[in-house]
């Protein structure tokens, strides 16, 4: 059997799609390579989803292009060969075993039957592939949808929300096998909105909002572009500090305590800067920002559903 030559690049140019007046993903284009573990983040309704399906040729974009391996997967001689999919994990038929759902993929894209041993040995499944999924807890079940997307030991994954739902056991083994995966040459592209859990996966990161794309880069880079690590200063004469601060190339803001947030400069060069003036320094303490921080900084103008400010609520 021929199978695609592949680089393990996913490439979107200028996507779009529109279900009537509602536009889901809006002239987005990013690349996700190989080698690595790409997160995508967005709020609900970002079109997260619906990129993911247009990727892998689900749904038709209404503009522009979604390519994996410089091509439409559409065209893809050998799909389950060239990417593994998991983007929704009760997909399964509830009557068939374990075994008998993975036998029935395996069979219908010619791929020999003991690689359905491998994977539900690979995904800690082995001991339940005579067990029939209806009675599968969603742990159990996104374990056989990666089970699923390994089947043709693809170059490229992609996982909506495979942490979705699990127990922390769950998610700390998704975590090391996507790690693991891109540490063999894959390419992983995983959705997910646990922001600690991408801190702690995800090598790049891609956010989106409204469809748009707003932020590319590393988490680091992504948590930098928010603008939100910053130094923390506390002083009885801030109010004399804050200009020559100012002067100096700082970023300040004076907080609801009274305390100085500072940034465009480090912690040595504001001391310095207090002691050249004679001031003195009760605080003086970097605060790093989360990526949670970051993400709902990029993103605040792009939530679907916002609730009500619970100031003044009945307790």
């Amino acid at each position: 059997m021929t199978v695609d030559h592949d680089d393990g690049t996913i490439e979107v140019r200028d996507l779009t799609k529109r279900y009537r007046r509602t536009t889901a993903v809006n002239g987005l284009s990013f690349r996700v390579t190989a080698g690595r573990v790409t997160g995508f983040l967005g709020p609900n309704g970002a079109g997260k989803s619906t990129t993911m399906r247009m990727i892998l040729g689900l749904d038709h974009p209404t503009s522009g292009q979604a390519l994996v391996n410089g091509r439409p997967f559409a065209e893809s001689t050998a799909p389950l060969r060239t990417v593994g999919a998991l983007l929704d994990a009760r997909a399964a038929h509830g009557g068939r075993t374990a075994y008998h759902h993975l036998l029935a993929l395996a069979e219908s894209n010619r791929i020999p039957r003991r690689r359905v041993t491998e994977v539900l040995d690979l995904v800690g499944l082995a001991d339940v592939a005579g067990r029939r999924v209806k009675g599968f807890s969603l742990g159990m079940s996104q374990r056989l949808g990666i089970a699923a997307a390994m089947l043709g030991d693809p170059r490229i994954l992609i996982f909506d929300e495979p942490v979705n739902g699990l127990d922390p056991e769950g998610i700390r083994w998704i975590r090391g096998f996507l790690r693991a995966m891109a540490a063999e040459g894959r390419t992983v592209f995983v959705s997910s909105h646990l922001m600690s859990e991408m801190a702690e996966t995800a090598d790049h990161l891609l956010v989106i909002g409204q469809g748009r794309l707003v932020a590319d880069g590393s988490v680091a880079d992504v948590i930098r572009s928010a603008g939100q690590n910053h130094v923390r200063v506390r002083s009885p004469q801030a109010a004399e500090l804050a200009p020559l601060l100012d002067r100096a190339g700082g970023v300040v803001q004076t907080l609801a305590d009274g305390a100085l947030a500072v940034q465009e400069l480090d912690c040595a060069r504001i001391g310095e800067i207090a002691a050249e003036a004679g001031l003195c320094l009760h605080e003086l303490s970097p605060q790093r920002a989360s990526l949670e921080a970051a993400f709902m900084a990029l993103t605040d103008g792009a939530v679907e559903y916002r609730a009500a400010s619970l100031a003044g609520s009945p307790s």
